[in-house]
């Protein structure tokens, strides 16, 4: 099962890297009382930003040796495990941790500028091409907007800079403040207490299928934002609406 999990998770941030996604699963049914109460609106980060030039600078500085798709697998395993083992570090050091592993494992020499260029790359994301009209017509709607990420303080507040978002979300909540990681409920309770609203009154917009299942399991009306055309997770747990882009929330919500 962990190898299926590994390769699994490969695959998708190759997809994420080269661009080359298939569509998407259709959008699920949802009824129209389930929209009606929803008040505000937690993003996790990536739906709202853009990694790939993450997986291109690693494709650059190593190429041909999948070091993205290796680091990415590694470094979304070790939050579970940490959870698991309630033994926790932030992002950012099992982000370090993950590269070393991939490299490691590819027996690829890290020279120091490199992993700083690499890490560094997590602190200069730009925002998908699609997010902020939507975030606008969101705000312009009523909506509390929010972020709810496993990356720390720190790198949520750079990246929102570097995306040129600032202002847009009331609150910016970094499971590092419970010192989890999603998919545990504690990570996805922070929404609620942070906006003072009841779960059900908060859409849940997921990047990954795993965390779409785990918001749908907490109690969250969940969107998943499946830019890379992945499969629904086999947890009984489905999202209530997804399609491949922020815009198709935007339909999915009016």
């Amino acid at each position: 099962m962990l190898m299926d999990r590994r390769l699994f998770m490969t695959l998708s941030a190759n997809g994420l890297a080269t661009g080359s996604w298939t569509a998407a699963p259709r959008a699920l049914p949802v009824s129209p009382a389930t929209k009606a109460r929803i008040k505000a609106v937690a993003f996790d980060a990536f739906p709202i930003l853009d990694p790939r030039p993450v997986f291109a600078l690693a494709e650059e500085l190593f190429p041909g040796t999948g070091l993205g798709g290796e680091c990415r697998s590694r470094q979304f395993e070790y939050t579970w495990l940490r959870v698991a083992a309630h033994h926790y570090a932030d992002f950012w050091q099992v982000t370090g941790e993950a590269l070393l592993f991939a490299t490691t494992k590819l027996k690829l020499t890290l020279r120091p500028d490199d992993r700083a260029t690499l890490m560094n790359a997590y602190l200069e994301l730009k925002a998908w091409p699609d997010v902020r009209p939507v975030l606008e017509s969101f705000t312009a709607s009523g909506l509390t907007l929010a972020l709810l990420s496993n990356l720390t303080p720190t790198m949520l507040r750079a990246n929102i800079r570097s995306a040129g978002l600032d202002g847009m979300f009331e609150r910016v909540l970094s499971t590092d403040e419970v010192r989890t990681f999603k998919p545990d409920p504690h990570a996805y309770q922070l929404g609620v207490d942070a906006l003072k609203v009841r779960r059900e009154q908060v859409l849940f917009v997921a990047s990954a299928g795993w965390d779409a299942a785990g918001a749908t399991l907490f109690g969250y009306p969940t969107y998943w934002v499946n830019r890379q055309g992945a499969p629904h997770e086999e947890m009984g747990a489905l999202p209530d609406g997804s399609g491949e882009t922020l815009s198709n929330l935007a339909s999915f919500l009016t």
